[in-house]
């Protein structure tokens, strides 16, 4: 299989669908586990944003750099309101990494 070609922003915005798409991968998953989920999606966008830049090419693994990309190698939940207790906790968890974030 050809890598595919690839954006090489090394400093993405984050977008909401980015917010949603990380929210939904740690309501998927036992809230015990959120925390490093969180931080092992957010460091597998880093390291694709890096790859990206250095070779013009999507990560095999964690894809284009973006923290979407990133969050949906892992099962995401149906998307509730954003009301909803747990997903609003998640929200809030993915708002919180995406404001302390490193470039």
């Amino acid at each position: 299989m050809r890598p595919v070609p690839c954006a090489t922003d090394i400093l993405r915005p984050v977008l909401w669908e980015d917010i949603r798409s990380l929210a939904r991968a740690l309501l998927a998953h036992p809230a015990q586990r959120r925390g490093a989920l969180c931080q092992e999606i957010l460091k597998g966008a880093a390291r694709a944003r890096v790859y990206a830049a250095a070779t013009g090419r999507c990560h095999p693994r964690w894809g284009d750099g973006s923290v979407d990309r990133a969050a949906r190698r892992f099962p995401l939940a149906p998307e509730p309101f954003p009301g909803a207790p747990d997903y609003a906790g998640c929200l809030q968890m993915a708002l919180a990494a995406a404001q302390h974030r490193k470039p």
